[in-house]
């Protein structure tokens, strides 16, 4: 039911999905949905949230942790999103931008989901450039531009269906980087 819905969220959004069709994407009864999510849809939303958060994680790791050189590291991401969106014939964006932005200051229990969604991509980029050698206040602030980046270039190449937004900004994100860690920051 959660991966089922954060697909569904990702390729409709929040308002265009109904939890009738999360039960038949899912295969399982009204019934059983409600019995596991007795917030009913805003539960199993924010569920799906916390699901879409792992999945850009492990994501994230994985491609930071692809080599020393961090502008390499953040170019594999870029590279990694533009693949994953490519293979989804650009349907499967990030689930938790598009249900953020459609249920912000409306639904607390979304909106906290998508809060700690955020705070943990950026805590896996701030112990990242940390490691990279960049300070600590620099680390902080340089990983809301690299999420903000990401976030954005993802949604520009959905929409451009290309994957250039993408392959763009991790050229440009790993100059910046290099910058910090070359002395020149």
């Amino acid at each position: 039911m959660v991966r089922a819905t954060s697909r569904l969220l990702q390729r409709q959004g929040y308002e265009g999905t109904g939890i009738k069709q999360i039960s038949r994407e899912a295969e399982a009864t009204l019934g059983s949905v409600y019995h596991f999510f007795p917030g009913g849809k805003q539960e199993l939303a924010a569920e799906a949230i916390r699901h879409g958060d792992e999945e850009f994680a492990v994501l994230l790791r994985a491609g930071l942790d692809s080599s020393t050189d961090l502008g390499e590291a953040i170019t594999t991401c870029t590279r990694m999103l533009a693949e994953e969106l490519r293979a989804s014939d650009w349907q499967d964006g990030c689930p938790i931008s598009s249900t953020a932005l459609e249920t912000v200051g409306r639904v607390p229990v979304i909106e906290a989901a998508v809060t700690e969604a955020f705070a943990h991509w950026h805590a896996i980029v701030t112990e990242r450039l940390r490691a990279g050698g960049i300070g600590e206040e620099d680390a902080r602030e340089l990983a809301g531009t690299v999420i903000s980046a990401l976030e954005g270039a993802e949604l520009a190449a959905q929409i451009a269906r290309s994957e250039q937004p993408l392959l763009v900004t991790g050229k440009h994100l790993a100059r910046l980087l290099a910058s910090y860690t070359d002395g020149r920051a």
